[in-house]
């Protein structure tokens, strides 16, 4: 798509629990995303698999059923919304790309209804509580880090995990985005928060800020809130704390830990340039020298 480069954008994050019913779920997130459209949002982002419960903390068959394809009913309520409000909506799905084959993605819908494409998460954890390996298959489209033109401004979008990966980040900023958004379901081990919670938190986000720095560009992630115990055993505790993060690194919004929230933030676009052009990290890089990047571990 080509056009004039937007100067502002106000964006959106969608900040909120998830409950037992995806029905209930969907419809929450859909008036939240009308709200934002009408509190001046032009890009918004949802959480996360906002549809469920994070299901992830069992490895479960019967949860497969969650799944729908893209297009499909979930993406085209938000498509309906997007065309009737004129608004981007990046919205988190579980993926049924075929049998036996599923994703968890994000469609990427331009204002106008238009789905631009769809990003398959990349990196997929396996860890207590996080079980994505065994629901998802990575992603596998070429290239796998991407930027869309939307008519706000030219966006990528990676999810969660991706998050601590700076070569995500690099990929996608090379690619041309000047906002990265990042759905997010990450939370505390309850057991866990009294001794390491602060830390977790401080890291999940300075990760991110270095992101906006080392790329100079934008930086939001989207997490969900509340206490969820789909299966037996003390849950997760999600941290919510969405941010903002502009491109010198700086958080220039950010929501409560437990409070659903609808973050709206003004980005000057015209920042990118600037940080990009005072901090030529770009431009220094020394990509003679970076071959040995694609290796495992240099042993």
């Amino acid at each position: 798509m080509k056009g004039s480069k937007p100067k502002t954008t106000t964006l959106a994050l969608l900040q909120h629990r998830a409950g037992e019913s995806p029905v209930d779920n969907v419809q929450h997130t859909l008036d939240a995303a009308k709200q934002a459209a009408q509190n001046g949002a032009q890009i918004i982002c949802t959480q996360e698999l906002f549809a469920t419960e994070y299901f992830c903390q069992s490895e479960d068959h019967a949860n497969f059923d969650l799944a729908e394809p893209i297009p499909g009913p979930t993406t085209g309520v938000f498509q309906k919304i997007a065309h009737d409000l004129d608004v981007v909506i990046i919205v988190s799905i579980f993926e049924r790309r075929a049998a036996g084959l599923y994703h968890n993605s994000a469609a990427v819908i331009d204002a106008g209804g238009v789905l631009l494409g769809v990003y398959r998460k990349m990196h997929i954890p396996d860890d207590p509580l996080y079980y994505e390996k065994f629901y998802f298959t990575p992603g596998d489209s070429d290239p796998g880090f991407c930027a869309w033109n939307t008519k706000y401004g030219r966006i990528g979008v990676l999810i969660c995990w991706d998050q601590w990966y700076p070569e995500a980040a690099r990929l996608t900023a090379l690619a041309g985005a000047d906002i990265l958004l990042y759905p997010t379901a990450i939370g505390w081990h309850p057991s866990e928060k009294a001794d390491e919670g602060d830390a977790q938190h401080a890291g999940w986000q300075t990760i991110q800020r270095s992101h906006a720095i080392a790329n100079g560009c934008f930086v939001a992630a989207v997490n969900r809130i509340g206490h969820e115990k789909p299966t037996d055993g003390d849950g997760l505790e999600f941290w919510g704390q969405s941010f903002v993060a502009a491109p010198s690194g700086e958080v220039i919004a950010e929501a409560g830990i437990d409070t659903e929230e609808i973050l709206l933030t003004e980005l000057n676009i015209a920042q990118v340039n600037e940080a990009r052009t005072h901090w030529p990290f770009l431009r220094d890089r020394r990509i003679d020298a970076y071959e040995r990047i694609s290796r495992r571990f240099l042993d």
